[in-house]
């Protein structure tokens, strides 16, 4: 536990306020990554993106060129597909083509927040890595060496390395860094270094390379694991998501407020019936209004949101004020993860971290990523409107502030009063409330909201180093309606 502590402790330390944090995207380009990667596109003022690399998976791999037949190493895969030369590469532009879109909404962006990113630097980020074949490391690529380059280089904060398919690219960058270092003077240290420096938030195993060489060379790179909560943000949502949360995904939402009339880079996200169809890719038949009902994850609508599994894996950067980076198992936009058994650098969603799912009254590992999605779609809407409206025309997020801080000390039955304070940029009135996160920490304390201040009383029988996370939410009356947090942790001494 003392070791748990330390790392993130250490994290914490290096995003310092004003610090925003690194990441690199790896892709096998999916349509449910492109819809991803155009709504990450529309958080990339939230943090640096410092690399967007093609690679491929179990479900995407271009061929050798050579006719040579490859067999997934994966199970489910194998027995789908079977042996192939390749399988349903979408290529290596796509991701040039949204930037071109992305290029035409720049400047409206840039009125709402001069931190997005240039056009020509976002594009300077496009390597292509490793992807002949599904868990393909043995090549040396241009993707590779550029995350070795960037895991070498002199800047000391953590880079988050998102896995969207496999984790193919991001191995062998580590083992191009092992072949030219390792049995060297100062190896121990390097390998120390890059370890620290590696966050991996992977969606899946999407590719054997995790298991077979990076968990075993560099057992200290910290692994975010997204096993099960993703499912919700994929293409099952309809069967996972709670019924209160589903309008917000379906056409009669998604075509009026994120997709149509929102410039080029919406017009370009794929849903349900609207006639797309992704080039490389004769799978996916969402787009053809002829093949809603009884499709394969149910029946749809036109516009209906198809999937975005890979959106945690960059929602977990984004600050919307329930301090979870450095702290995965406290849960936020992201998901919730707990530390493995037997591995304090790997947080995976297993049964422990499931969260209280009022709809059906159980404990449910997708409510831990489902709780939050009303918000997020709305935050989505609004950063749409922000591709073709003035700043006086859109809506922007309220700012909670709590005086006493993020970290409050308490003894067993203590009475404490927290002190909080909202502001929004566009003058919209922001109602609060309060609730418990017991699931977060070590159980629930009582708590009301009244005029500002926020009454706690800590159980009697708390224990000494117990946690009570309180979460101040606030939500402002503008539209579409934007929520941001405060959480506070009281640690019982």
């Amino acid at each position: 536990m003392k070791k748990i502590l330390f790392l993130l402790l250490v994290c914490t330390s290096l995003f310092a306020k004003g610090h925003l944090p690194r990441t690199i995207v790896t892709t096998d380009g999916e349509i449910d990554d492109v819809d991803t990667f155009i709504r990450m596109l529309l958080y990339s003022n939230e943090y640096k993106l410092e690399g967007l690399v093609y690679s491929s998976s179990m479900w995407h791999y271009k061929g050798d060129g050579k006719g040579t037949k490859f067999t997934s190493e994966m199970e489910m895969t194998r027995k789908m597909y079977g042996a192939k030369t390749d399988l349903r590469w979408p290529g290596v532009n796509w991701i040039q083509d949204l930037l071109k879109a992305y290029a035409q909404v720049h400047p409206n962006l840039i009125l709402h927040d001069k931190n997005y990113p240039a056009p020509a630097y976002l594009n300077s980020l496009v390597k292509v890595g490793n992807i002949d074949f599904e868990g393909e490391m043995e090549q040396v690529t241009e993707g590779s060496e550029w995350i070795k380059m960037k895991l070498l280089d002199a800047d000391p904060e953590p880079i988050y390395l998102q896995a969207w398919g496999g984790t193919n690219t991001i191995a062998r960058a580590l083992k191009s860094i092992e072949e030219q270092f390792a049995g060297k003077p100062g190896w121990d240290k390097l390998k120390d270094k890059v370890s620290k420096k590696a966050i991996i938030y992977t969606v899946m195993d999407q590719d054997a390379t995790y298991k077979k060489y990076i968990g075993g060379h560099w057992p200290e790179v910290r692994v975010i694991y997204n096993a099960h909560q993703f499912g919700s943000f994929a293409y099952p949502w309809k069967r996972i998501m709670p019924k209160s949360t589903q309008p917000y995904f379906e056409g009669t939402y998604m075509g009026p407020k994120i997709i149509q009339n929102h410039g080029p880079l919406l017009q370009m996200y794929y849903a349900y019936g609207d006639g797309q169809k992704q080039p490389g890719d004769d799978e996916h038949i969402h787009g053809d209004p002829t093949k809603l009902l009884n499709a394969q994850w149910g029946s749809f609508k036109p516009y209906d949101f198809i999937s975005e599994g890979d959106s945690p894996a960059f929602l977990h950067l984004v600050d919307v004020g329930l301090n979870n980076l450095n702290n995965p198992y406290f849960g936020g936009w992201g998901g919730r993860f707990v530390v493995a058994e037997g591995n304090p650098f790997r947080f995976e969603d297993n049964e422990k971290s499931a969260d209280f799912n009022p709809e059906t009254g159980k404990l449910d590992i997708s409510y831990s990523q489902t709780r939050w999605l009303i918000a997020a779609q709305e935050d989505f809407a609004a950063r749409a409107d922000w591709c073709v409206k003035s700043y006086k025309e859109a809506n922007h997020a309220p700012q909670i502030t709590v005086k006493e801080g993020m970290y409050v000390l308490a003894k067993a039955g203590a009475k404490l009063t927290l002190n909080v304070t909202s502001r929004d940029p566009d003058g919209n009135e922001v109602k609060l409330k309060v609730w418990p996160y017991p699931e977060a920490g070590s159980g629930k304390a009582d708590m009301t909201l009244n005029d500002g201040k926020v009454a706690v009383k800590i159980p009697a029988n708390a224990k000494k180093g117990d946690t009570y996370h309180v979460v101040v939410e606030g939500t402002d009356t503008g539209s579409p309606a934007l929520t941001r947090y405060r959480r506070v942790v009281i640690t019982i001494s």
